[in-house]
């Protein structure tokens, strides 16, 4: 697995395209797929569900481009700290679902960090992208609201994926 790799992945991933990933990548749409596919079989499973109306993750693929994704930060704070001596932001994401208390609290962060070092990010979603998009690292944390009706539903969910809570 290399670098290069990754960034194919997380590309086509972003892009929902082998064709338009090959382009934003200034590589062939050919080579692109061989690099990808010599990557699905160094981990043992596939990335991309490939059809005739594009390509889609795979629940796998979504948490691994999650990881990619971490894997590449990190790169790119390493470059620009030790190699090319520049200065990069940070980014902190949040999922939730549209909350006022979370919105407020979240520009209340923004306000007190500044966006000098932090780029921040906001995911409004459904309680299921929130606790897959926590599972799969697009976001550092995701916020949802406990009540006695799905309180034992969400913790099932929070066990099963992995996710810790706070109350």
């Amino acid at each position: 697995m290399t670098l290069v790799q990754l960034k194919y992945v997380i590309t086509v991933a972003g892009q929902n395209s082998l064709n338009d990933a090959a382009k934003v990548l200034f590589i062939s749409q050919p080579s692109l797929s061989s690099a990808i596919r010599l990557l699905e079989n160094e981990i043992g499973f596939d990335i991309f569900i490939r059809s005739k109306n594009g390509i889609t993750l795979t629940s796998k693929g979504a948490e691994f481009i999650g990881y990619a994704k971490s894997v590449m930060e990190q790169y790119e704070l390493l470059d620009a700290k030790y190699i090319s001596q520049t200065e990069v932001k940070k980014t902190f994401s949040v999922s939730m679902q549209h909350y006022t208390f979370a919105v407020n609290a979240f520009v209340e962060l923004v306000k007190q960090y500044g966006m000098d070092e932090y780029e921040f990010e906001v995911h409004e979603t459904k309680t299921h992208e929130v606790i897959e998009n926590v599972k799969n690292r697009k976001s550092e944390i995701g916020i949802l609201y406990l009540n006695d009706f799905n309180r034992n539903v969400l913790n099932k969910l929070f066990a099963e994926y992995g996710c810790r809570t706070a109350n």
